[in-house]
């Protein structure tokens, strides 16, 4: 009777091991194909050029570099708006909030904001920043008569990140040791002397982990920005906050939908260029990880 139940044991163990082996192997060819036809299809057209080149309607003219700089500018400038928010929202719920009821309150929205389509964010940047912008423009009597420009891509990416920062930031305040706090405030430290040399510098590599979420997901992200006003063709660099600009994404996307066949093989350029600029920028966070890892340990 034992015998009997460990070998059915064994075959349901060996069973599961083999289909969750070969969904995994699945997951990776299926990632690696596609990774694969992207390089074979737009590698010849990856060059020097092809990064500082302008947009064309000629594929083999046709270049990235003002979506390029439009996506290097929208990243930082949400990272600006909502690294400070993010940060200051997960060290409040985590280390400050006395009431149970509200820190529970603004934690499930967080949660919610976290699950909602990114498309409904550009939606609300469409109807809240886009015309908040152009109704400031109209007022101070601005040469501008749309509030389609950059600044409103950048905050309604900063909206789109702040719940992927608070939860991540949140997570690694909690692995911060119980004991390391109780030392602090136990030689005089005030609560927000703790917090903020103690707890955060202690949790600074971790939070590190949603920057590099954030990055990822701004870099990725097609929809808000379609909605907010980014252009699918411009020929000039965006130079400031209040100027017209486009994105990787967007400019792939606009390739894409152009009948030559000649674009196909630019947009997969274009996506390799986005994948290089993704790991470059997580590798960047990464290594700062790593290294104030190291010191804190």
């Amino acid at each position: 009777m034992f015998k009997s139940h460990s070998k059915k044991r064994r075959f349901i163990n060996t069973l599961m091991n083999i289909v969750l082996l070969i969904f995994s192997a699945s997951s990776v060819v299926i990632l690696a194909v596609i990774l694969i036809s992207i390089i074979v299809k737009g590698i010849g057209s990856v060059s020097w050029n092809f990064i500082t080149s302008y947009p064309s309607r000629n594929p083999v003219l046709a270049g990235i570099l003002p979506s390029l700089v439009g996506s290097l500018m929208v990243v930082g400038g949400s990272m600006v708006v909502a690294l400070p928010i993010g940060l200051a929202t997960a060290l409040y719920l985590q280390e400050f909030a006395k009431s149970k009821r509200w820190a529970g309150l603004i934690q499930s929205l967080i949660y919610n904001l976290a699950g909602v389509p990114s498309i409904v964010y550009g939606i609300f940047g469409a109807a809240f920043f886009v015309t908040t912008l152009k109704a400031i423009f109209v007022a101070s009597g601005s040469s501008l008569t749309t509030g389609r420009v950059l600044l409103a891509g950048i905050l309604t990416m900063s909206i789109l990140i702040l719940p992927v920062i608070v939860v991540t930031t949140q997570e690694a305040l909690k692995t911060v040791p119980k004991n390391l706090k109780e030392a602090s405030l136990a030689l005089g430290a005030t609560k927000v002397q703790t917090t903020f040399k103690i707890t955060s510098r202690y949790a600074f590599p971790n939070i590190l982990t949603g920057v590099i979420l954030a990055i990822a997901r701004v870099l990725g992200e097609t929809a808000p920005l379609l909605m907010v006003g980014a252009a699918g063709f411009i020929t000039f660099l965006p130079t400031n906050l209040f100027g017209s600009f486009t994105v990787l994404p967007v400019q792939i996307f606009s390739w894409i939908t152009r009948p030559q066949a000649g674009f196909q093989a630019t947009a997969a350029a274009g996506i390799i260029v986005l994948l290089l600029t993704q790991l470059l920028l997580s590798g960047i966070a990464i290594f700062l990880r790593a290294k104030l890892q190291k010191r804190y340990e």
